[in-house]
């Protein structure tokens, strides 16, 4: 059980601090490589949505339908999976646009007008931003790879691919903040610990009460948040980035090579 409980914390604290990669392109590259990432975002996208509708919605049904009977079962799992969704959507709602980490930036951005000291309102509060998004994203890592190893790191690189370009989105506002590139990167870099704090929450308050129908509850509701996160969010951002078909090969390429973990490995 403690390993297991090791596993998932570190399975989500990596998920979480690669914002610290997109940081790092931000401070250490000149350009943004707009064809890598429109293409690991329709891949992380395509992940997600594989596993969310093939292999987690079903899961939370299984374990909801053994606990309270077929049909309150079917129910509840199309209510935690509309829940999710619910919930990640009044969040994007509360962030206001411009502190919003997923509003698209590039690391040319960095040298625009830098030092701006009136941005550093808008700095600080991307970062709390980010850290209240990322927070239900550390708990679905958290609890997936608790209940499922193999499962979660499936779900831990598709969040860990989608936090690369929220890192570059939370370094720029920042660098405008300090005219620091170095203070943009930490910053950015520790927002990223708002999903190993969710596991952390997740174990203290969750886990005593985790049996079939809170754990079937908590699938559903983690396979409608990335749902929302793949069509809200990566799915647009993939075609802001790249204009061509490199989105949608992406994502079948994400899907493809999480049918075939799932066939050979879960």
């Amino acid at each position: 059980m403690t390993e297991n409980l090791l596993f998932a914390f570190g399975l989500t604290l990596m998920a979480g601090l690669a914002t610290g990669i997109g940081s790092l392109l931000a401070f250490f590259t000149s350009t943004t490589n707009t064809k890598f990432l429109s293409f690991t975002l329709g891949f992380s996208a395509g992940v997600m949505i594989y596993v969310s509708m093939v292999e987690i919605f079903f899961k939370a049904q299984e374990s909801l339908i053994s606990a309270l009977g077929e049909v309150s079962g079917n129910w509840l799992t199309v209510a935690g999976f509309f829940g999710g969704m619910i919930l990640i959507a009044l969040i994007d709602k509360l962030i206001p646009k411009q502190g919003n980490p997923h509003e698209l930036k590039k690391v040319e951005d960095m040298n625009k007008t830098p030092k701006d000291p009136d941005l550093l309102k808008m700095g600080t509060f991307t970062a709390i931003a980010i850290a209240i998004h990322n927070f239900p994203e550390g708990i679905a890592t958290f609890t997936s790879a608790l209940q499922d190893p193999a499962l979660g790191i499936a779900i831990a690189v598709a969040i860990a691919i989608h936090n690369i370009p929220e890192g570059i989105a939370v370094s720029v506002p920042i660098y405008y903040a300090t005219g620091s590139r170095k203070k943009a990167f930490k910053l950015s870099f520790l927002s990223g610990l708002s999903e190993p704090i969710g596991a952390v929450v997740a174990f203290l308050i969750l886990m005593p009460y985790l049996n079939d129908v809170m754990f079937g509850i908590i699938f559903a509701g983690v396979a409608g948040i990335m749902v929302f996160i793949s069509l809200d969010e990566l799915l647009p951002a993939a075609k802001k980035y790249d204009e061509t078909h490199l989105p949608i090969y992406g994502v079948i390429s994400g899907m493809a090579i999480m049918a075939l973990s799932i066939l050979l490995f879960i």
